[in-house]
């Protein structure tokens, strides 16, 4: 893979991290897809309208892993039963309430962030730009996300703090 300016060997640590993101990205979907089917209540046309934005988010995220993983000539994990035995992201109940739905969320955000991480270090390990820069996309983006999601969640006591 010369043209690319990098060792399919050394992709093959981030091709893996990466396919525990992929698996990871394939339970968080069809959480939000839960969610946004499941929702009830007083929150119901914010939450609703929120995970159907996050889910749509999500399924451009995996094709994008996917892809990327191919790029480094390596195969996507495709199959639902590898995804539930790889991801460190557990599949939620249908009847909660839409806090626990956000809580549970931003949990499921820590352990993506989390994954992200290993990405990183091995790509760096693996002097793979590209996937670092993918990736550190996804980290902000997320941040973001989990920041709004806790603030719609926050009382007004809970605010920032002066320096």
């Amino acid at each position: 893979m010369s043209y690319l300016n990098f060792n399919t060997e050394k992709a093959k640590n981030t091709s893996r991290e990466l396919n525990v993101l992929l698996a990871d990205y394939h339970m968080y979907y069809q959480k939000l897809r839960n969610f946004h089917w499941n929702i009830v209540g007083h929150n119901f046309f914010d939450l609703h309208v929120k995970f159907e934005e996050m889910y749509d988010d999500a399924v451009l995220k995996i094709d994008e892993i996917a892809e990327r993983i191919l790029t480094l000539r390596y195969q996507p994990t495709s199959n639902y039963s590898e995804y539930i035995e790889t991801s460190s992201i557990k599949e939620s109940k249908s009847s909660i309430e839409d806090v626990e739905m956000i809580d549970i969320l931003l949990n499921d955000h820590g352990l993506l962030l989390k994954q992200m991480s290993k990405v990183i270090e091995v790509a760096g390990e693996a002097e793979d730009e590209g996937t670092i820069d993918l990736i550190g996309a996804y980290i902000r983006e997320l941040e973001t996300t989990s920041w709004m999601l806790d603030a719609w969640r926050m009382k007004k006591s809970d605010t920032h703090r002066n320096l």
